[in-house]
């Protein structure tokens, strides 16, 4: 089972959640959607909207699942027009095979594998597609690796998605992989902002917290790379997995 304390955790800083996380790049997005046109997509966990957005923008129709309320009022205000259902990956409120395609953004590690591959393969329609999305820093970089270390962002997203994937269940066929590199360009209160809405610091004790604002308060003052800079660029790849649901 897995434990959904972080998973959880994220409806009290939707707000700077939706602010401040990174976007999805459009060719990943298309990527994932290969072949679709004017598609039915379930963003599942689609928190505040970020890849709800980049699906709509692409012309689809998106249907958002979102288990918590914060991140669910969050999106209602960022993406307009569209509401989200409440619901999770193991228990999606949607008929079967309604779906062309379901996406994941920067979500799956939180889910339940079992129950979530066969209610993903339920709500999706023969052929459709299964599209985990992760944006995950690019650590070969200094100092992007000596943030991660400070805020303890070497978490649990960028854990599982190093290495293979055993599959999606006996439903899907083989996984296809794609990555992706982009930058989003942060001023450093920003970047702390960012740091701020991720699951350890939202579930850390105030003296942890404290610890965390300190050393990179220090990191972005001494590193030759962030010293003086009034924007950062912060490098990511952005990891995509596909696959399609047999017939």
């Amino acid at each position: 089972m897995v434990d959904h304390t972080h998973a959880l955790s994220f409806g009290a800083a939707a707000s700077d959640y939706d602010r401040f996380r990174p976007r999805y790049p459009e060719v990943a997005v298309r990527w994932a959607l290969d072949g679709l046109s004017e598609a039915r997509v379930v963003d599942l966990a689609a928190g505040t909207g970020i890849l709800s957005r980049a699906v709509l923008a692409l012309g689809h129709e998106v249907v958002p699942v979102e288990p918590d309320p914060g991140m669910r009022a969050q999106l209602a205000v960022s993406t307009p027009g569209t509401t989200a259902l409440a619901g999770s990956a193991e228990a999606v409120p949607l008929p079967d095979s309604t779906a062309d395609a379901v996406l994941a953004g920067t979500a799956y590690h939180w889910f339940d594998r079992e129950p979530a591959h066969a209610e993903i393969a339920r709500v999706l329609r023969p052929g459709g597609t299964f599209a985990p999305v992760w944006n995950i820093r690019d650590d070969s970089v200094d100092w992007v690796a000596e943030l991660s270390r400070i805020a303890h962002l070497g978490d649990k997203s960028s854990k599982v998605v190093v290495g293979e994937y055993p599959g999606f269940g006996p439903a899907f066929d083989a996984i296809e992989q794609r990555e992706f590199r982009h930058r989003t360009t942060l001023t450093p209160d920003e970047l702390l902002g960012m740091v701020r809405t991720r699951s350890y610091w939202l579930t850390a004790s105030s003296d942890d917290q404290r610890r965390v604002e300190r050393e990179l308060t220090d990191l972005l003052n001494t590193h030759p790379a962030l010293v003086g800079r009034d924007s950062i660029e912060l490098p990511y790849r952005t990891l995509v997995l596909r696959a399609r649901r047999r017939h």
